[in-house]
């Protein structure tokens, strides 16, 4: 009994103990950060670093590869990266990448600041679209920009004297000209080489607190978008918001021009909503929405009037430029509607709205060609005397009709249907006089 008793009294220490997995290595919460910067991007990055706090990551790895984006989406993410609680590492990576921009004030916002071989940062001057800032303007945006590098890269220890300048002059840095000028702090190939390089590496907190990394062993945890996130960022793209309120319109065009055909109207209408959804992610240029809607008032107005494609060529032009102007961004290729895409739109919508307005105004003039009302403009015989407030019978296409008249009409005389009003038709006297009278035969 006293063994059994052991024994027991020891399987309750062992079988927990046993339970407990090997002491894991550090784990590193990854973001991939290969897009323009705009609101979904920050809305995905903070939720990482989130993520990080509440699973008390030993450290955020953001490999960023960015042409830049919104200026109000990079100080999201910024002022999440100074005020994160867990150490911040921001990777420019693989070969050939680029943060410049937004991108280069995410670089400089981290705990460590890594580059990859052959990778460039910096060229990060304010622009507002395609317009030509005021000099007043320009100066407050670069000055109240440069203030605000300068905030935090002085306590990061970093070089603010060359950083100011990727603002001011829109310097751009290689991987070792940001090193070896005190922008970045190390510059390594891989990831696995960054995580062994950076083990054991004593940091400066942006509160002032220091800090030593224990990144040996690392476990990645890869932070993915969710699919609403990955949804809205399809969205974002300014040619899928073009192309959406380009098609929404005309779906809603084609339903009003044919109405009952319900699908164009239903597809129109969702590709307006979802068009209306993408331009509250961007910062859309009001002014180019109402050049596109006026490219499709010229379409309409070339279909009615002749002006041998002058207004065509205007709504060609005013769409193009609407899309060209739609976003008002950053010049950056990923924040604008591509020209040839424009254009490719642009000329066929315009054909499609011409050629199908001048059927619909040509079918308004066609007589119709089946039912009584196929026989208003008809020339018919009156078989019956017309008298006044009194029916009479007349012979049209080979049939035999009641009609009325506001004036009496003799048998014989010619006439012609003036309306159809259920079985009975009104007539008026015809040029011609009376015919031959009707035979035996027919006044049967």
């Amino acid at each position: 009994m006293r063994k059994l008793a052991l024994l027991a009294a020891f399987s309750l220490v062992a079988v927990p103990a046993a339970a407990l997995p090997a002491q894991a290595g550090a784990d590193v919460v990854e973001i991939q950060l290969n897009s323009v910067i705009h609101s979904v991007s920050a809305e995905y990055v903070i939720q990482g670093i989130e993520h990080a706090e509440k699973t008390n990551a030993d450290a955020v790895l953001i490999v960023i590869n960015t042409p830049g984006g919104l200026y109000t989406s990079m100080r999201e993410i910024v002022d999440r990266i100074t005020a994160s609680r867990v150490p911040v590492i921001v990777y420019v990576s693989p070969t050939g990448s680029h943060a410049t921009s937004a991108g280069f004030f995410i670089l400089l916002a981290a705990d460590v600041a890594v580059m990859a071989p052959g990778t460039t940062t910096g060229a990060a001057s304010p622009v507002l679209g395609f317009q030509e800032m005021p000099e007043t303007l320009k100066k407050k945006w670069f000055n109240d920009s440069a203030a605000y590098l300068r905030s935090y890269v002085s306590k990061r220890g970093r070089n603010v004297e060359v950083a100011e300048t990727a603002v001011t002059e829109a310097k751009s840095f290689t991987d070792q000209e940001a090193l070896n000028q005190n922008l970045i702090d190390v510059v390594v190939e891989s990831r696995e080489k960054l995580l062994e390089q950076l083990h054991a590496r004593e940091i400066k907190r942006f509160d002032g607190r220091t800090e030593t990394l224990a990144l040996a062993g690392a476990r990645i945890e890869p932070w993915q978008m969710t699919r609403r996130q990955e949804f809205l960022t399809r969205l974002s793209d300014p040619n899928i918001a073009f192309l959406l309120l380009v098609f929404g319109v005309l779906g809603l065009y084609i339903e009003l021009n044919h109405p009952g055909l319900i699908v164009p109207g239903t597809l129109g209408g969702i590709c307006i909503v979802l068009a209306l959804f993408s331009m509250q992610l961007l910062p859309v240029n009001y002014v180019a929405v109402l050049m596109i809607l006026l490219a499709f008032a010229l379409f309409i107005l070339e279909a009615k009037f002749v002006s041998h494609g002058i207004l065509a060529a205007g709504g060609v032009a005013a769409m193009v430029l609407g899309a060209l102007m739609l976003v008002d961004s950053p010049p950056i290729p990923e924040m604008a509607v591509r020209w040839e895409l424009a254009l490719a739109v642009a000329v066929p919508i315009a054909v499609i709205t011409v050629v199908l307005l001048r059927f619909v105004w040509r079918s308004f003039a066609w007589r119709v060609a089946s039912g009584k009302e196929s026989l208003v403009g008809e020339i018919g015989e009156v078989r019956q005397e017309i008298a006044n407030g009194r029916k009479g019978m007349v012979f049209v296409a080979g049939e035999w009709w009641s009609a009325t008249s506001k004036q009496p009409i003799a048998a014989g005389q010619k006439v012609r249907v003036v309306r159809a009003q259920g079985l009975v038709l009104e007539v008026e006297p015809s040029a011609g006089g009376p015919s031959n009278p009707p035979s035996a035969k027919e006044q049967l």
